[in-house]
């Protein structure tokens, strides 16, 4: 009873177990920084230009006079036929 000696086993479900925590936090910790460098970059990126307004004429004229829409009454206009 007052020996000190102990024999330790550490069996191999263990040691798996501890290398899935192992890398769950470098998984963690690697997916925390790629967040924060995202934003550190969106916040330093330089604003786009803004894209100008096209008139309604103009994309008219680019379809050739093509519906760009399909709406309801469309619907209705095929189920008639």
């Amino acid at each position: 009873m007052l020996t000190s000696n102990a024999a330790m086993y550490i069996d191999p479900a263990t040691t798996s177990y501890i290398i899935e925590i192992g890398a769950g936090i470098l998984i963690a910790l690697g997916t925390f920084f790629g967040i924060f460098w995202s934003k550190i970059r969106r916040a330093f990126k330089k604003k786009e230009e803004e894209v100008e307004a096209i008139d309604a004429a103009e994309i008219n004229a680019l379809h050739d006079g093509e519906k760009d829409v399909i709406t309801a009454d469309d619907l209705l206009e095929d189920d008639k036929d």
